[in-house]
């Protein structure tokens, strides 16, 4: 499941917001995600910014005034949803209050995203799980105590284990190659027995790239219409070639991942004798002589007696004569 993130990307503007659905729909992705809330119920107005919100919006201006700007209405939403559903996406929100939850179930949403900053909202989670049957918990600033913690808020609240994806994730946008630790994602899913996959925050494509290679079920990347736009997240959010480079990317790794099993593909098979050798005489050699290591080699093609079998030939008789170059036979 790949969502690309428009977030608050729109800026307030619905029409922004449709264009950043027309972006998410050519690059392939299964679901648009947008963001849900009440600015006045999710921050005071003592909150501070967080130190890439400062560098990217007024630094005069409150946590609470920027959120402001960036709500959405309920019309908004179902014009969104309305979109959406003409473009053939997925339209999801994250709630980040318990008003903003009764919201989405409201207007049909069944599929709820968990911010990494409500990990440790008891009451959340409590709501989230009585109200979504299918969850994704995203794990920036967690510990795995705090993960464990979570999960067990969810699963007590009634949330089913199966239809619960944790994704690993780092919150700072953009984060540091360095501070990824991308195997703690796979840890996840084996500690606690769930799917798992990842919320990415890097610049460019290569991260969430390798997560689907180690085994994530699920991608979240924010994107923009243009990173040099104001607001909070432009900046640490892919632009539209590289949201579409980054799913047909992903698309390919799905491919390619295949199954565990080792064996000839459907596609090599016809290679196999073009590309092993067989023993074949390496001068001419006469029937009932002798063969040696002097008088056979291996050379392709594959389809004779295999080189595998070499001390086998060696010692018996030539059934036959050969000339130099023949397939052996036996």
């Amino acid at each position: 499941m790949i969502i690309a993130e428009a977030g608050v990307n729109h800026n307030g503007s619905i029409e922004l917001a449709r264009q950043l659905v027309d972006v998410a729909v050519d690059a392939g992705a299964d679901y648009v995600k947008f963001q849900t809330f009440k600015a006045e119920k999710i921050a005071s107005r003592n909150a501070a910014k967080a130190s890439y919100q400062q560098k990217t919006t007024s630094a005069n201006e409150s946590q609470l005034a920027m959120l402001k700007k960036l709500e959405l209405s309920k019309a908004d939403h179902l014009s969104l949803i309305d979109y959406c559903s003409k473009k053939n996406i997925q339209f999801l929100s994250t709630p980040f209050d318990e008003e903003s939850i009764d919201l989405l179930k409201d207007l049909g949403i069944r599929l709820g995203k968990i911010p990494s900053g409500e990990i440790t909202n008891l009451p959340y989670l409590r709501k989230m799980a009585k109200t979504f049957p299918q969850l994704i918990l995203s794990t920036g600033m967690a510990s795995l105590k705090e993960i464990e913690e979570a999960l067990n808020v969810l699963l007590s609240s009634g949330a089913q284990k199966s239809n619960i994806v944790v994704l690993h994730c780092n919150t700072e946008y953009p984060t540091p190659f360095e501070d990824v630790n991308l195997l703690a994602m796979p840890s996840i899913g084996k500690k606690f027995a769930v799917a798992f996959g990842y919320s990415d925050h890097t610049k460019g494509i290569e991260v969430p790239i390798a997560a689907v290679a180690l085994g994530a079920v699920v991608i979240e990347k924010h994107f923009t219409l243009d990173r040099n736009m104001e607001g909070p997240d432009h900046k640490a959010s892919l632009e539209p070639r590289e949201l579409k480079e980054m799913v047909s990317a992903i698309r390919n790794i799905e491919k390619a991942t295949g199954s565990d099993i080792k064996g000839p593909s459907a596609s090599e098979i016809k290679n196999i004798t073009i590309a092993r050798k067989s023993i074949v005489a390496a001068v001419n050699i006469s029937k009932g002589e002798i063969f040696t290591e002097k008088n056979l080699t291996v050379k392709r093609p594959g389809s004779g007696v295999s080189p595998m079998q070499w001390d086998a030939v060696l010692g018996k008789k030539a059934s036959r004569d050969f000339e130099a170059d023949e397939l052996i036979e036996l």
